[in-house]
């Protein structure tokens, strides 16, 4: 959980503070697939008592942010390629309708908040800090639909980044200009304000990006196979 500030919590709606926590870390990519989480670790390092931390937890797997293998075993899982599938498939849609809104709606100054965070990216990315870049990845398409004005779409995309997000960060760094290349032509359509061309944009950059996150779930499910087939006895 390096780079994520676990600072001190008010002990106001304690449990909700947690959870907005852990919800933030796992859809910046804080927490990878197959991580263990422990509850007393995480309970030191937010300065609280087990209780809301297991609270919070039991929530993000209500989520299907998280697996409950045991009470001792708490992970991020990794994404089935049919559950991955079916996640872009309502990314392409939802966010292809964000931002097509918000290439309609964007004022100048938005316009450039969009391209700050489009630069930074860039140059996380050119400093090797790919924690930072996957952070401002997120960043870059939820403020789509906040341009666009559409808070419940963009509680839905946040409950698919909850599962998404540990995935992308866990390729991000390895998948080079294919996670973000499909920003700029994005951007070039944002300032024209047409829809359709931001909307195609982004369906572009999920579909681009979709490549070294299946090679990663395909290498998981060989290697799980590895794992369970009996040793062979060579005479």
């Amino acid at each position: 959980m390096s780079g994520f500030d676990l600072s001190l919590l008010e002990h106001d709606n304690l449990g909700s503070t947690i959870y907005q926590k852990l919800c933030e870390a796992l859809m910046r990519g804080v927490f990878k697939p197959n991580d263990r989480l422990k509850i007393r670790d995480l309970a030191e390092r937010l300065g609280t008592s087990v209780t809301p931390v297991r609270d919070a937890i039991l929530r993000l797997v209500q989520d299907q942010a998280l697996v409950l293998r045991s009470p001792r075993d708490i992970r991020v899982p990794m994404l089935t390629r049919a559950a991955y599938l079916e996640i872009r498939d309502i990314r392409v849609n939802l966010e292809g309708l964000a931002a097509a809104r918000a290439a309609e709606r964007a004022t100048p100054p938005q316009i450039e908040q969009l391209e700050a965070l489009l630069t930074h990216n860039e140059e996380a990315m050119a400093a090797g800090n790919t924690a930072l870049a996957t952070e401002l990845n997120q960043i870059f398409h939820f403020r789509l639909a906040e341009i666009a004005d559409m808070p419940v779409l963009g509680d839905i995309l946040r409950r698919l980044w909850l599962q998404m997000g540990p995935l992308i960060a866990d390729v991000y760094g390895g998948a080079g200009r294919t996670m973000i290349d499909h920003h700029y032509p994005l951007m070039d359509a944002i300032r024209r304000h047409d829809g359709p061309a931001a909307a195609r944009a982004i369906h572009d950059d999920i579909q681009l990006a979709s490549g070294p996150i299946l090679e990663r779930i395909d290498a998981e499910g060989i290697e799980a196979r590895l794992q369970t087939q009996p040793e062979t006895l060579v005479s």
